[in-house]
């Protein structure tokens, strides 16, 4: 009952976010069966793509834990969360993820990453969508990595 919960206040979200404007999705991120954090997309209101819902609710939750690992949280999301926000989950730590409409329920309406994740699943050189490059390019001066690993004990 606690995922119908918290998908629940996903699409509650989600509703508000379209009556004001915005795309329908909406997030919440629990810890321990307490809401951390919520977002919204936010594209329609900031032209940043990369203003999903998911990820809003990542910064957020970020910013409340002081951390940006989220080892033992979960999302809660209305749509089938895009790979660029499943990769972000995957980078925090986030364990768990719940969603409410799939790629397919989104697919009438202009709503599914699928294709992307179709892209995704090629080899990097078979992707037709993005060209991608290596240029193992080094100038003088610092390597960064390594200029990474000594200042990190600072």
């Amino acid at each position: 009952m606690t995922a119908e919960r918290f998908l629940c206040e996903a699409i509650g979200l989600a509703r508000e976010n379209v009556r004001r404007g915005g795309r329908p999705f909406g997030a919440v991120l629990v810890k321990d069966g307490k809401v951390i954090a919520t977002g919204v997309n936010e594209i329609a209101a900031t032209g940043d793509p990369t203003t999903h819902a998911e990820l809003q609710a990542i910064r957020a939750a970020s910013r409340v834990l002081g951390s940006p690992r989220l080892d033992g949280c979960a999302i809660y999301a209305s749509g089938h969360p895009c790979p660029m926000c499943l990769a972000a989950m995957h980078l925090t730590g986030i364990t768990d993820v719940a969603y409410a409409y799939s790629n397919q329920d989104g697919e009438p309406y202009g709503l599914s990453t699928a294709a992307i994740y179709g892209q995704l699943a090629l080899p990097v050189a078979s992707q037709t969508a993005l060209k991608v490059t290596y240029e193992p390019v080094r100038p003088e001066g610092d390597d960064i990595y390594e200029l990474w690993l000594r200042t990190r004990g600072r």
